[in-house]
């Protein structure tokens, strides 16, 4: 199957990322990064610096009294859960808004917050682990901007069914969605470790043993934090993805199901 031409071309022009996040991802790579810097790149983006301090008073965060800047956001959330809103509502206005592309940008949110928190909680790489979150399901929002009629039917038409909608896509449009989320995590300079999960998300577990720790650290996190999220056996889930990731299975469902208590709590405020 030939890829769609037009496909072709989305994938080469992929959504910039927003010069804030450029600077957002290089900051993140040091180890002694001041809330200072951190806040100062937000806040070169009025716009964005608005949106963050807007999210951030949420009842989603739970901050025990309003925030009125980015720095006092950064001191209430810390550095990775602000930088990672900050990518977040990045993305958000890199894609025109729709009903499915909400839905999209809401999950990630939530899963990026659960993976983010619950890896700082077992020892991992916490902000490869927010930004994988955020950007699971990257490539279904570019397809959603190709076809904004078709293919958010064709997500109704498989809702938890992953290898057929990965048919459906290559039948469609010669690509699939996890191969344009991996170019756009590499598009956006984000770590290989995260274009790697954002590749094999979609994929058998079978197949992630091909992967090296990190990456596959990174695939049960995601893979228990998604079954929590969809209201699924998340116990088996960790007893099939946990041993392959080197991390017992009770522990890593017992974390992440109480950080998505704590999440849930918090939107039923809201």
């Amino acid at each position: 199957m030939r890829p769609d031409p037009q496909l072709r071309k989305l994938d080469i022009e992929l959504p910039a990322s927003p010069p804030a996040t450029v600077r957002l991802i290089s900051l993140l790579a040091k180890d002694d990064l001041a809330v200072s810097e951190l806040a100062e790149v937000i806040e070169g983006d009025m716009a964005l610096a608005a949106a963050v301090v807007r999210t951030v008073n949420s009842a989603m965060f739970g901050v025990l009294r309003r925030v009125e800047t980015v720095a006092e956001a950064v001191v209430y959330l810390g550095m990775r859960e602000v930088a990672g809103l900050t990518l977040e509502l990045g993305l958000r206005a890199r894609f025109p808004p729709s009903p499915a592309m909400t839905r999209i940008w809401d999950a990630a949110r939530r899963r990026g917050l659960l993976m983010g928190r619950a890896a700082a909680s077992l020892g991992l790489h916490a902000w490869r682990a927010q930004s994988a979150g955020l950007f699971a399901e990257s490539g279904q929002a570019v397809l959603c901007v190709h076809a904004p009629d078709a293919y958010p039917t064709m997500l109704a038409r498989h809702p938890g069914q992953m290898p057929a909608l990965l048919a459906d896509e290559a039948a469609a449009f010669g690509l699939t969605h996890d191969v344009l989320g991996a170019s756009l995590c590499r598009a956006w300079g984000l770590a290989g470790d995260v274009a790697e999960y954002v590749r094999e998300r979609p994929h058998d577990t079978l197949r992630w043993a091909q992967r090296g720790q990190p990456v596959r650290a990174l695939l049960a996190l995601g893979a228990v934090a998604d079954a929590l999220m969809a209201g699924s056996d998340a116990d088996a889930m960790a007893e099939q993805v946990a041993a392959g990731a080197g991390l017992r299975p009770a522990v890593l469902v017992q974390t992440l199901r109480q950080h998505a208590e704590r999440l849930q709590g918090s939107s039923d405020e809201d």
